[in-house]
């Protein structure tokens, strides 16, 4: 410690407190913001149910930021902690690896550093949650498989298959007269997928590229234009 002075020693030691006094003030704040009970209780929302996942879709990222961000000061304060520790050691500002004193300018810029610049960690952490390499994406349609000859996924009726699990609409909110709630979304499962369906077709001059319904064929029958 040859090149720190009592001068300097102090005015490092009373940053490394200012620093630690702040950090105990957020993360009581934090603390009190994030055992407030329930995400409906926090948000004050009315519905947290799974079929509105977009109305809480910044107030569940400020949540998971807030946590990330206690986590993070929780590592500052151990730091600033052990700095004050070496301080009454007599062993501050001494690089842990080569043990070459750290110069002050680096010191007044991080108080709570134990490396000099040439052995700080400079890697950037590539490792990722070992969850990952067992869950799979919900949905596959990434560029990289856009090769593959698998079966071909259509998402534009995405929305129907979860409003079969119930919406906030009614039947005065669709055209048309509906005697059951079940009648207002198409069911993805009377989808035809077989051939029988695919060879017709609903148009009486246009053929249809797509699947078709049952809802549809049965529809083309009544009115009698449903060729083979």
């Amino acid at each position: 410690m040859t090149i720190l002075n009592e001068k300097k020693i102090s005015k490092l030691k009373n940053m490394l407190i200012e620093q630690k006094h702040s950090l105990q003030r957020r993360m009581d704040t934090d603390d009190e913001y994030l055992e407030r009970g329930s995400l409906r209780d926090s948000v004050d929302e009315l519905s947290t149910i799974d079929n509105h996942p977009a109305d809480l879709g910044t107030e569940l990222y400020e949540r998971e930021k807030d946590m990330a961000l206690k986590v993070h000061d929780n590592d500052e304060l151990a730091k600033v902690n052990t700095a004050l520790q070496k301080i009454e050691d007599g062993t501050y500002g001494v690089c842990e690896v080569c043990q070459q004193d750290i110069p002050y300018d680096r010191l007044v810029a991080l108080p709570y550093t134990s490396f000099c610049i040439e052995h700080t960690a400079k890697d950037v952490p590539t490792d990722r949650p070992v969850e990952e390499q067992v869950m799979l994406p919900p949905v596959d349609n990434s560029f990289a498989g856009r090769d593959d000859k698998d079966d071909i996924h259509d998402y534009e009726d995405m929305f129907q298959v979860v409003a079969k699990y119930g919406t906030s609409e009614t039947p005065s909110d669709f055209e048309g007269d509906f005697e059951d709630y079940d009648e207002l979304y198409e069911d993805p499962e009377e989808i035809a997928v077989n051939d029988e369906w695919d060879s017709y077709h609903i148009s009486e001059t246009d053929e249809l590229t797509r699947q078709v319904s049952i809802q549809e064929v049965e529809h083309a029958r009544k009115f009698d234009y449903l060729e083979d």
